[in-house]
């Protein structure tokens, strides 16, 4: 059985949101569950107990439990076991409260805002969160030797104080009526003041009780935790699976009760089985394949447009796909969101506009394209695909397979061509600024265009919505026909689970399992 979650979500306009935020407040954490019709009356009953197994893909025997440096799915899944963001996404991609229980722009442009925390929660060592944890933590990617990915969502900010013991006002240098989105980024998880965050210390529903990068991390129930509906299960075990056919064989043996990646061509298979379900959510990732564009020969707008008209989408949806997700457009705006620009013609593959243009650019040599399942999925298949593709346009392109093992480390933003992935974020400048900003840390692209960085900064203090909306329009037109990131598709993310796992759920914007927040959120039914 496939279920489906509606990722049409952000019907409120800017101003609504400027005028109404402070009175948003935690809702109900159960909405719009993801379970077949039968089921949907379990969905009121959690049950408590049992040891919950997941297997999954993206570790590495470099990771770490601080949350500065979580690059994958793997690592997100931890991560909210232990640590609490601010805010976080509900079923339906709204903003809801976490960790705060409600929030307002104290300034009408947006420039400053104010988050009241909730009182009474404690960290897994003990101590009771307050406003300076909140600080310590989200300063924690500020710092100037911080590699986070957090830190281009927190570039606008100038200040982070504890304006009571409880409440956390944070100026920006200009107005950005999105920017308590950010805060549901996994990134900021919230740790105790002047603590090591690699020691897994946060208000999270599970207490680490080990973990062994690349291996498996094992926690277990917090029994203080905040949120009385959430953390069921006694323990969950989460196993590092990089390897896409374990997983499946796991998943059918009963030897983990979720994994996450199921590939579309696996889909048929797995569903025909009795006692699995499959679940996914439509476009809420985009495979890519960046150049950077600050590294010859990428620098070289004509070459960039060569492999752009080179590659043929449509073919890799098929095959890798099976004809599920969407075509990309090198556009990183999902449909879904209201800001996507859908007038924006479908670049389709076009053999003879790429030799034009590699032509055009001077370049004759091979052009190395580094992949592992760890970039994305099948990415060493749809490179094959594209190296054919290329070649009926005199461009050669070298397939270079490389360990999944540390590619985050070692591969990405280090190769000048390689795969990559993306979940897609709630709202359009958090996707442009984490990944196309010329300052952000994670511009795997390298892109820096000034044109662009203005432009984004005005979308963010446009109050009127066709302005903005024509702002975003053209930063993603930039985009298509300047920027240096080629993304052929955008895939739904799909996961396997046992019929015995109920209460997962989908979250338009906040990525795979549940939002990365399975492990609280379902229980075991046996």
């Amino acid at each position: 059985m496939t279920n489906w979650s509606d990722s049409g979500a952000f019907a409120s306009t800017r101003r609504d949101f400027l005028r109404s935020a402070g009175a948003l407040t935690l809702g109900a954490a159960a909405s719009g569950l993801l379970l077949p019709a039968s089921a949907m009356a379990q969905a009121a009953t959690p049950k408590k107990g049992g040891h919950l197994i997941l297997g999954l893909d993206t570790a590495s025997s470099s990771d770490r439990l601080d949350p500065a440096y979580y690059t994958e799915a793997y690592l997100y899944t931890v991560g909210f076991q232990l640590f609490n963001t601010v805010l976080e996404l509900d079923e339906s991609g709204k903003l809801v409260g976490a960790l705060a229980e409600s929030w307002e722009a104290t300034k009408p442009d947006g420039s400053a805002w104010l988050f009241k925390l909730k009182k009474g929660i404690q960290f897994h060592n003990g101590k009771e969160l307050t406003a300076a944890d909140v600080v310590y933590s989200l300063n924690h990617h500020r710092g100037e030797d911080n590699p986070s990915g957090g830190k281009g969502q927190l570039i606008p900010v100038t200040d982070i104080v504890a304006s009571a013991p409880y409440e956390v006002t944070i100026t920006l240098s200009a107005g950005n009526a999105d920017f308590p989105y950010a805060l549901v980024d996994y990134h900021f998880g919230i740790g105790p003041d002047g603590g090591d965050f690699d020691k897994g210390v946060g208000t999270g529903a599970f207490i680490l009780e080990d973990f062994q990068p690349g291996v498996r991390a094992l926690t277990k129930r917090n029994p203080n935790y905040w949120h009385p509906d959430r953390a069921n299960v006694d323990s969950v075990e989460t196993i590092a699976m990089n390897d896409t056919t374990a997983r499946v064989a796991a998943l059918i043996s009963g030897s983990a009760h979720i994994i996450n990646r199921v590939e579309p061509r696996t889909v048929g298979l797995l569903s025909s089985r009795p006692g699995i379900n499959i679940h996914g959510a439509k476009e809420n990732t985009m495979f890519t394949f960046p150049m950077l564009t600050n590294v010859a020969p990428f620098d070289n707008p004509d070459l960039r447009l060569a492999l752009k008209y080179a590659i043929d989408r449509e073919a890799i949806q098929q095959s890798l796909l099976v004809g599920t997700g969407a075509m990309g457009n090198d556009n990183p705006i999902a449909s879904w969101n209201p800001y996507f620009a859908a007038d924006i013609p479908q670049r389709a593959y076009d053999p003879e506009q790429a030799a034009f243009h590699f032509k055009k650019s001077g370049f004759s040599g091979s052009l190395p394209l580094s992949v592992s399942d760890n970039g994305f999925p099948g990415s060493a298949d749809a490179a094959q695909l594209y190296q054919t593709a290329a070649a009926a346009a005199g461009i050669t392109i070298d397939v270079n397979r490389v360990p999944s093992d540390g590619y985050w480390d070692e591969v990405w933003l280090k190769h000048p061509f390689c795969a990559s992935n993306w979940s897609v974020r709630p709202t359009a400048d958090a996707m442009l600024s984490l990944v196309f900003q010329s300052d952000a840390p994670w511009n795997e692209t390298a892109w820096k265009n000034e044109s662009f960085d203005k432009l984004l900064a005005a979308a963010r203090v446009e109050l009127d919505e066709t302005k903005r909306k024509q702002i975003y329009h053209d930063l993603q037109l930039q985009l298509v026909n300047e920027g240096g990131e080629i993304i052929p598709v955008f895939a739904d993310n799909l996961s396997g689970a046992s019929d015995k796992v109920a209460g997962f759920t989908n979250v338009p914007g906040g990525g795979d399992l549940s939002g990365y927040r399975v492990a609280e959120k379902v229980w075991l039914e046996a």
